[in-house]
C-alpha cells in the first residue's frame, strides 16, 4: 500500500482474516499516540504497574507490580521490544482496564473500514480465553499502519530504533524489527509471532518522498517474513513513483465585493501528490 493515497500495489489474500500477534500493537500504539495528541497522556507522565500488567506474558520488559515507567519508556518498549507489559499497562492508563481499552480498539478498527477485525486483547498473546475470535487481515492491516504512519509521524523516532535502553540504561532493547538495521529506507512498524499466528510483519519504508506498508502474515519463519516484506517494498519503490502537480499557471484572482481589498490571491490548500508507474512521471 501506498501511505499518501492508499492505492493497493499488490495484493494476495489481502482479506483473509488470520491472527496477527503482536501486529496487534499497530492499533494500540494509534489509541496510544491519540491519547497523547488529545491530553488524555503526555510523554512524561508515569504509569504505574498494575498486577495483571506486570503478568502478561511473553516479549516484555519485566515490569514488577506497582513500578513506575514513564509513558515514553513504555511507547519505546512496544516499539522496540514489543513488550506486552508495557501495552497493557498502556491500555489501562487510557482506558482503566484492557477490556474497556479493547472496545475503542474494536470502535476505531470500524472507524478505519477495518471489516475483518476484531480484537479481544490489546496485545496479540494466544492465551486470551477467545483468542480464537482475535482476528484481522493484511488489508486490515495496512489500514491502521496508514493511519498511524500518515497522523502520527513522531512515531517514527521510536520505530526506527535499532538498540536504545530503559531504567537509566540497565535494560537493553533490540527491535524485533530487523529490517530497520539491514533494509534502507525503512522506517518500522511491526513485528508479530505466536503459534498460532506463525510469522507476520507490518514494515513500512521510505525513500523519494515515497512510504510504503508491506503486510506479511502466516510466513513459515521470521526470515521468510522479512524477505516478502523486502520483496513487496522492492516491487513497490522500482515500480512506482509519488509526484507533485502543480497548476502550469497561477491560480486567477478572485475579485472582492465590498471588501477592504479588491481581490484575494487563491493559494493551494495542500500538496496533490499522484502515485504513477514509473517512466509515465510526465504523463502526470
Amino acid at each position: 500500500m501506498d501511505a499518501a493515497t492508499g492505492t493497493i500495489l499488490f495484493e494476495e489474500n489481502a482479506h483473509e482474516r488470520l491472527a496477527p500477534a503482536s501486529v496487534t500493537k499497530v492499533m494500540t500504539l494509534l489509541l496510544v499516540m491519540e491519547a497523547i495528541d488529545s491530553g488524555v497522556l503526555s510523554w512524561d507522565d508515569t504509569i504505574t504497574t498494575s498486577a495483571s500488567a506486570a503478568a502478561k506474558g511473553g516479549s516484555q520488559v519485566y515490569l514488577e507490580e506497582g513500578e513506575q515507567m514513564s509513558v515514553r519508556d513504555m511507547v519505546k518498549s512496544v516499539t522496540v521490544s514489543s513488550a506486552n507489559d508495557c501495552a497493557t499497562a498502556l491500555a489501562e492508563a487510557i482506558s482503566g482496564s484492557e477490556t474497556a481499552f479493547v472496545e475503542k480498539m474494536n470502535a476505531r478498527a470500524q472507524e478505519l473500514g477495518m471489516e475483518q477485525t476484531h480484537f479481544v486483547n490489546c496485545t496479540g498473546l494466544d492465551d486470551d480465553p477467545n483468542a480464537k475470535e482475535h482476528l484481522t487481515s493484511a488489508y486490515d492491516i495496512a489500514l491502521m499502519s496508514r493511519e498511524l504512519i500518515l497522523h502520527h509521524p513522531d512515531i517514527r523516532t521510536y520505530t526506527t530504533i535499532w538498540m536504545d535502553s530503559i531504567r537509566d540504561g540497565a535494560f537493553g532493547l533490540t527491535n524485533t524489527n530487523r529490517l530497520v538495521r539491514f533494509y534502507p529506507g525503512a522506517t518500522g512498524l511491526k513485528t508479530g509471532s505466536t503459534d498460532s499466528a506463525l510469522y507476520c510483519l507490518s514494515a513500512t519504508a521510505e525513500r523519494d518522498g515515497m512510504e510504503l506498508i508491506a503486510v506479511v502474515m502466516k510466513a513459515p519463519s521470521s526470515a521468510h517474513r522479512f524477505d516478502d516484506a523486502k520483496a513487496l517494498l522492492d516491487y513497490g519503490f522500482s515500480a512506482w513513483s509519488l509526484v507533485s502537480v502543480y497548476p502550469d499557471a497561477p491560480l486567477a484572482p478572485i475579485p472582492v465585493l465590498l471588501g477592504t481589498v479588491d481581490q484575494i490571491q487563491p493559494q493551494l490548500a495542500r500538496d496533490c501528490r499522484l502515485l504513477v508507474r514509473k517512466g509515465q512521471e510526465g504523463a502526470a
